[in-house]
């Protein structure tokens, strides 16, 4: 007679210890689990709704500015260091663990056009209306007066630091290469524009920067030689520019249409993606640190953030008082976003809107790791894709984007009706969306 013994080993299932969790068996064969997918596409929605639900992006705001915010700088190796430029020339220097300013002083005779903090973080830079390069110390907290002054021919609009080298850029009526410790200009760039705008050093590709003029035109450089490489010509005027710091030949503008365009340096026929959603002019933009998405200020008061490879925003931040955004900048650990308005605010969000501040438990840090994995799983559900891609706006807001679409519709049916009575051999080829924007290109 054969006798078939059950044996269980009590190390198998009991704890150890009263804090540790109890052991259960589990068979992963799937024709034991015909229902999982289902079980997982509920626990994906309602990780969905939850996500929704706990969406509050606003963190606080920093009040002292006396006139509307028209630049931002974030310390290079300073989390909690911010440094703000007004339109009445103050800077401010912020403390943003405490939310209090540490310094500021009068800069310059009108608006404070741009600010950056050199890569040894000892010193700030500023230029104005006025003409003038000024240099201030960090490290004295209350220094009123600049360590070094340098005067210029024209009103500089923007500003940008060498990533390695004591040089900086700066923006007037050409493109100008500075040393720090020189009056006069080691280089200076132009190429049949009155107004530059914008310019920005590629952090990557360090010798490489770029400037936006009023001549719709977005113009490369390479600081080792004597003339500028490439400009390309846009429809409308582009108002910033920022580099990708992950891919080397890389950048986004910011467009007057209200549009943004990511270029490759090496290709600038036409933009790698138009990113839509905006419904005014776009004034700003600056890129995470992780270099896959990048935030934007605009004109019709609200900030988007995009993912890099996506026309369409993921997020929009809105409040009753914002006003237009002048500028925007992401901070150095990538989960906070600043921005400065016109109502004189700098405005602290998460990047984020519903990720959960302060520390936080293993167990709970594994169930967001889970539930954000199972959103990604199911994201092209309708429902799930619903709930993630609905967002409140303002009503102006909804209304103008509504009309934009009308009148984008519209032109795409004008075109083909034309194209439909056309004959055969004299009809054109249909343009692609992303080379409508571009009217030429230089070498």
């Amino acid at each position: 007679m054969k006798v078939k013994m059950l044996s269980r080993n009590p190390g198998d299932y009991i704890r150890e210890r009263k804090e540790d969790l109890h052991r259960m068996p589990r068979n992963p064969d799937p024709e034991l689990h015909p229902f999982e997918e289902a079980r997982e596409y509920t626990r994906a929605l309602n990780a969905t709704k939850l996500e929704r639900v706990f969406a509050k992006p606003f963190v606080g705001n920093l009040q002292g500015h006396t006139d509307g915010v028209s630049c931002l700088a974030k310390h290079p190796k300073r989390l909690s260091c911010l440094v703000s430029g007004a339109c009445d020339g103050e800077i401010r220097v912020w403390d943003l663990s405490s939310r209090t300013c540490t310094s500021a002083f009068a800069a310059h005779a009108g608006f404070v056009r741009g600010v950056c903090v050199t890569p040894s973080g000892e010193s700030l830079l500023s230029v104005g209306d006025d003409s003038i390069v000024k240099r201030w110390s960090l490290a004295a907290q209350h220094s009123s007066e600049p360590t070094h002054t340098i005067l210029g021919k024209a009103p500089f609009l923007s500003i940008s630091h060498h990533i390695r080298q004591p040089l900086f850029a700066t923006a007037s009526n050409e493109v100008t290469i500075w040393d720090e410790e020189r009056s006069e200009p080691v280089r200076a760039f132009t190429w049949g524009c009155d107004t530059v705008s914008s310019v920005r050093f590629n952090p990557v590709e360090v010798s490489v920067c770029s400037s936006t003029g009023s001549d719709r035109s977005i113009v490369l450089y390479d600081i080792r030689r004597d003339a500028p490489l490439r400009k390309v010509v846009l429809e409308m005027k582009s108002n910033a520019l920022a580099w990708n710091p992950r891919e080397a030949f890389n950048f986004t503008v910011a467009n007057e249409d209200g549009n943004l365009y990511t270029f490759d340096m090496r290709k600038l026929d036409f933009p790698l993606n138009v990113h839509a959603d905006h419904v005014s002019a776009v004034m700003d933009v600056d890129y995470s640190p992780t270099g896959r998405e990048f935030v934007t200020s605009s004109y019709d008061k609200t900030i988007r953030i995009y993912p890099h490879q996506s026309g369409h925003s993921r997020e929009v931040y809105h409040t009753k008082r914002m006003q237009r955004v002048f500028s925007v900048c992401w901070s150095a650990d990538s989960k906070f976003i600043a921005s400065g308005s016109d109502e004189m605010n700098i405005r602290l969000w998460k990047a984020k809107a519903w990720e959960k501040l302060g520390p936080i438990a293993a167990r709970q840090k594994a169930a967001i790791h889970e539930s954000e994995l199972l959103k990604e799983r199911y994201k092209h559900h309708p429902k799930i894709k619903r709930i993630q891609r609905h967002r409140h706006v303002p009503r102006l807001i909804h209304a103008e984007s509504r009309k934009k679409k009308e009148m984008l519709a519209r032109r795409k049916r004008k075109e083909e009706n034309v194209r439909r009575h056309t004959r055969p051999s004299k009809r054109t080829l249909r343009r692609p969306e992303r080379k409508k924007h571009v009217v030429d290109t230089v070498e």
